[in-house]
């Protein structure tokens, strides 16, 4: 037991570590492709930091026979957009007021408004689908993971060509060069690509032995895919908004949230209808209507132009609502 909470420990100051590394590079990633700032956060970083949870629920819906892996999976991709939608944003709202005296702008949240809320308009349309085909039985489900598929290919293409509203963001040195102004390419790319397989191996370590404590305390499977799993495969995105928020770049912080909920909603879900019935019981439903819950109410708030630390914080609200209800039935 006492192995498991060191490793748990040690994958924890890993990701966080890779993470640093991470969001330094992909900056640069953005800078030397000319890739729009707002894209770097929706679609580079959200790209990379969703491989952990894309691959749990590959792994538990294409390579395992039995039900309760397949449960897991399915569990897991509709987990996922949950953390994300509830605990990741109220965790920016929180960083926010920790790190208020160390940021120029203090409390204040400077981000585009419109391009947040068009992204959260994105996410509801496609989750709802993604929901509504867990309440139904029909033959053509798996076709249907294609169109899933296509809305995320479409959704990349439209945010790569868009154009943003956005302050101009100091670049900090990259680390692997951290003498020079302009870093190589070389070195640009060997951050990303050694950053991504340092977050993809600790935060794989890092769900193995959570599934392995929650086995020794005697969990169900879907405790571990709704309520456990999420967290630890969130983790990257959550510590990302951590990094960013405190460097008082709070666009790509909310930029990578919502980025890795686009790829939450689609590429899961189409492994899903791929492998597996995909049908909702009680628990799973109830997990797709606090998603959204959370999600009109964040657009509710940026459409009365009233987005502040607080009214964030509040999101996570969500997912306590759900966790109730969870152990209530």
């Amino acid at each position: 037991m006492l192995s498991l909470y060191v490793t748990l420990l040690v994958a924890i100051i890993v990701i966080y570590s890779s993470c640093e590394l991470f969001v330094n590079a992909i900056e640069w990633v953005g800078r030397k492709f000319n890739v729009a700032q707002c894209a770097v956060g929706t679609i580079l970083a959200a790209f990379g930091t969703a491989l952990p949870e894309s691959v749990v629920t590959l792994m538990a819906v294409a390579f395992n026979s039995s039900a309760e892996q397949k449960a897991i999976g399915i569990g897991a991709a509709l987990g996922g957009p949950l953390v994300l939608g509830t605990i990741s944003y109220a965790v920016v709202g929180l960083c926010i007021i920790f790190f208020r005296k160390k940021r120029d702008l203090g409390v204040e949240i400077d981000i585009d408004s419109k391009k947040l809320s068009r992204d959260q308009l994105w996410f509801v349309s496609i989750f709802i689908f993604k929901v509504l085909m867990g309440l139904f039985i029909f033959s053509l489900k798996p076709l249907a993971g294609i169109l899933f598929l296509a809305a995320y290919a479409f959704y990349f293409y439209k945010e790569m060509g868009a154009e943003c509203v956005i302050s101009e963001e100091v670049m900090e040195p990259l680390t692997f060069q951290p003498k020079k102004k302009d870093p190589t390419v070389f070195w640009v790319l060997s951050q990303t690509f050694i950053s991504l397989m340092l977050i993809f191996i600790s935060s794989h370590l890092f769900v193995k032995n959570l599934e392995a404590l929650s086995v020794s305390w005697n969990m169900s499977p879907l405790i571990v895919s709704l309520l456990i799993s999420p967290i630890a495969t969130e983790l990257p995105e959550i510590l990302n908004a951590v990094i960013w928020v405190r460097q008082g770049k709070e666009t790509l912080a909310l930029g990578n949230i919502s980025g890795a909920m686009m790829i939450q909603t689609t590429i899961p879900t189409a492994l899903g209808l791929f492998f597996t019935p995909w049908l909702f019981d009680f628990h799973l439903i109830w997990a797709g209507c606090m998603t959204l819950l959370s999600i009109f109410y964040l657009l509710l708030t940026l459409k009365q132009d009233k987005l502040s630390p607080q009214r964030l914080v509040y999101a996570g609200g969500f997912y306590l609502l759900f966790s109730c209800i969870f152990f209530i039935n």
